[in-house]
């Protein structure tokens, strides 16, 4: 970052005390980032490089004999402990960092600055569109597989020689002893596995990469632990075969040691979700793998009987952490949701608006996991929010594009609804058409980061503008009521396939949000129509027809649950604390008082118990602290709730302008003016760009993209290459990935 910055948000005026205030909590702040990262290098170090070699092995058998901590606790301290230390800092460090983000204008830098979780490397390739950094984690992992499989492979030599097998069984031996080091390679990487798959993970918050754009990273890590897993079964099998005993020891369960049986209901589970989780299974029977993935429990648990609690232990850390966002999602879920309105606009997309508490914070680009239980108690969908958290505090709304059978089904449940309101022939309450709706999260970004540039380019495809919807609503309530917000030039590139879809611009009323707001933002909108060479007749008023809504009855007066990974800092934070401690508190006392008490040895039953203290310790102290976390945002929300922030009946809170305001209605430009549309043509992003560059010059530029991978790839290529970004500060290159097409 540039050293010339002039801060743009900030929660306090400038003064002596909050000044001191700002300087100790940057202190802390910067201390804190500096101990959690000296724990993960050193950690990764010691799990990449020291474990594979022979001295690993020395290292872990030092600390075991000259501690109190044992095998089994000295190989959870080293590999599981670095990852709920780093976690418990990171809780302290976001709740010093509090809600409020403070962003900096730089200053125009004669050298272009890189951007390395931003800036696309290949845009080309198995892997997608990749970021600088997630080039570098693949490069590490890459030179991390060759340095395990070659370690692996001299200590294997040197194991046979050692204790000179006859030749006609060094194959065999040598088939064994390589599946054990190809397991142990897996057990790494599924050290991670976890990780990127917890929605309100704290260590995601962190780094500030939302859910669904790390589950990229799951993906990857599980596609080679699956590979080392098999390899590891392969290799055991092929090695039983030869001896003749592969029925006998395919299904023992042995006490001591490794039992086999476990971990061949382990690997068909694993190897189950694999399969269905290739791109084309789950492209065309999305649902087998949803079912399938259900699973993971039973690879899981099954993965602890046959390892035991001594090697299971190298994987904990990140499975109790989902285990506490799971258990939280949980609770968040068992929560009806009020439809304040739902309403179909023309090109057949739904919007519906659903009652949130005041006390429930989330940003532009957020998402949400919905459930209808009229349509299924199994199925949950994410949907981008077309919200933003300034339209008000009790509401939050979502656009819903028609495309599978769920999203058929909402439509008829939802004209069933109008039929219903609009006959009014129904005497029974009871037999109404309902929508009880379920949600998670709001989900995303740790911060608005699209406040942090003064340009946006933000690209769509089709229904991938509707988070950009929330975009443009924060940025312009910000113009409004006068708060600090650094975008000035706003470019809107949206390409749609028929002009239908023109009505889902109805969704956002610029003018009503900021009357003149031309004067404060310098607003343009391209839409690319691209299957009709000519517009109908019917094009230019699109937008504006008004289609019939509905109010689904509201019998229980619900809205969201607070109960998100991702809202309070310091409730999620003594979460997870309180869990982590509960957990250690309850593995040592079950070690000292019963493990050792009566001299259990069986591997396998060590293992079960390992787990179940994991999921105990968060039922039972994690739990405690959920119960007053509900109990606190059902208070804070009722004490809130009596301001002065009304619903109206269309879902949206009422605002009252002022008199310039109400001038301005009457006066204020249409946002048509603003808008071009251009059929039979795709965006020419090369053309785009360089016409930027005359406009806006060599300043900070943040290019958002929502939409098909296609559409973004074509986007990267052109930001990777082109000369506007040499000439210029490197640009933020965000996909955004979460308005799925269902």
């Amino acid at each position: 970052m540039d050293d010339h910055k002039t801060p743009l948000l900030s929660k306090d005026s400038s003064s002596s005390s909050s000044s001191t205030s700002s300087v100790v909590t940057s202190s802390l702040k910067w201390v804190l980032k500096v101990v959690m990262s000296m724990i993960f290098v050193t950690w990764i170090v010691f799990l990449m490089i020291l474990y594979p070699e022979q001295l690993g092995d020395d290292f872990l058998t030092v600390v075991a004999s000259k501690t109190f901590l044992g095998t089994t606790g000295s190989m959870f301290l080293i590999f599981s402990g670095p990852i709920l230390v780093i976690a418990v800092l990171a809780s302290l460090y976001l709740i010093i960092s509090g809600e409020d983000k403070v962003f900096t204008k730089n200053k125009i830098s004669k050298f272009p600055r890189f951007r390395l979780w931003t800036f696309p490397v290949l845009v080309d390739g198995p892997f997608g569109v990749v970021s600088a950094a997630e080039f570098l984690g693949i490069m590490v992992f890459s030179v991390f597989f060759l340095w395990a499989i070659y370690a692996y492979t001299l200590r294997n030599l040197d194991l046979l020689e050692r204790f000179h097998v006859l030749p006609k069984n060094r194959s065999i031996l040598l088939l064994e002893v390589t599946g054990l080091r190809l397991g142990v390679i897996g057990l790494l990487c599924m050290v991670f596995l976890f990780l990127p798959i917890s929605r309100g993970s704290i260590l995601l918050r962190l780094i500030d990469i939302p859910f669904e754009h790390a589950t990229r990273y799951h993906v990857w890590l599980g596609h080679i632990t699956m590979a080392f897993f098999s390899l590891h079964g392969l290799c055991y099998v092929v090695g039983w075969t030869i001896q003749g005993q592969l029925l006998e020891l395919i299904f023992s369960w042995n006490a001591i040691g490794i039992a086999v049986l476990p971990g061949v209901i382990s690997l068909v589970a694993g190897l189950l979700m694999w399969v269905t989780s290739l791109h084309t299974v789950r492209k065309h029977y999305f649902e087998l793998f949803f079912y399938t993935h259900q699973l993971y429990i039973v690879f899981v648990v099954f993965l602890a009987l046959h390892v035991g609690d001594y090697l299971f232990s190298i994987v904990a850390g990140g499975i109790f952490l989902f285990i506490l966002d799971r258990f939280l999602r949980f609770c968040q879920s068992r929560r009806t949701v009020d439809v304040i309105s739902a309403k179909s606009l023309p090109c057949g997309t739904l919007e519906l608006v659903l009652s949130k508490p005041p006390n429930m914070r989330y940003n532009a680009l957020s998402f949400i996991f919905l459930q209808v239980r009229e349509l299924s108690w199994l199925q949950w969908h994410p949907f981008s929010v077309s919200s933003s958290p300034l339209d008000g505090n009790h509401h939050v709304a979502v656009l819903i594009k028609v495309l599978g059978g769920w999203t058929a089904k909402l439509r008829d449940q939802l004209s069933n609804l109008y039929e219903a309101e609009n006959q009014d022939q129904l005497i029974s309450p009871d037999s109404y058409p309902k929508i009880t709706t379920c949600v998670e999260g709001p989900y995303g970004h740790e911060s608005p980061y699209h406040l942090a540039y003064e340009n946006l380019v933000l690209v769509a495809g089709g229904i991938g503008i509707t988070p950009f919807f929330a975009i443009l609503s924060d940025i312009l309530h910000r113009k409004r009521d006068g708060k600090a917000c650094l975008p000035s030039n706003v470019l809107l590139v949206w390409a749609i396939k028929n002009s239908d879809e023109l009505s889902l611009l109805s969704a956002i009323d610029i003018p009503s949000i900021c009357p003149f707001f031309s004067k404060k933002l310098n607003l343009e909108i391209h839409i690319y129509v691209t299957r009709q060479s000519e517009p109908r007749l019917e094009d230019g008023m699109v937008h504006k027809v008004v289609h019939p809504s509905v109010k689904p009855p509201r019998t229980n007066r619900c809205s969201m649950s607070v109960l998100v990974g991702t809202g309070d800092n310091i409730w999620s934070g003594l979460y997870l604390i309180v869990s982590t401690i509960g957990f250690i508190a309850m593995i040592t006392l079950l070690d000292i008082f019963y493990i050792k008490k009566y001299n259990i040895t069986t591997w396998w039953y060590k293992g079960l118990l390992f787990v179940v203290c994991m999921v105990a310790s968060v039922l039972i102290f994690g739990g405690l602290v959920v119960v007053f976390w509900h109990r606190w945002g059902h208070k804070i929300g009722e004490v809130e709730g009596n301001g002065n922030d009304k619903v109206n009946l269309n879902g949206e809170e009422t605002h009252n302008p002022s008199a310039a305001e109400l001038k301005g209605l009457a006066t204020e430009e249409d946002v048509q003016s603003y808008t071009t549309i251009r059929y039979g043509t795709r965006p020419n992003f090369r053309e785009i760009f360089a016409s930027l560059n005359g406009k806006w010059g060599s300043v900070d530029v943040g290019v958002i993209v929502c939409g098909p991978g296609t559409l973004q790839t074509t986007v990267a290529k052109e930001i990777r290459s082109h000369s506007i970004w040499r000439s210029a500060n490197h640009p933020l290159f965000h996909f955004n990935s979460h308005s799925f097409d269902l």
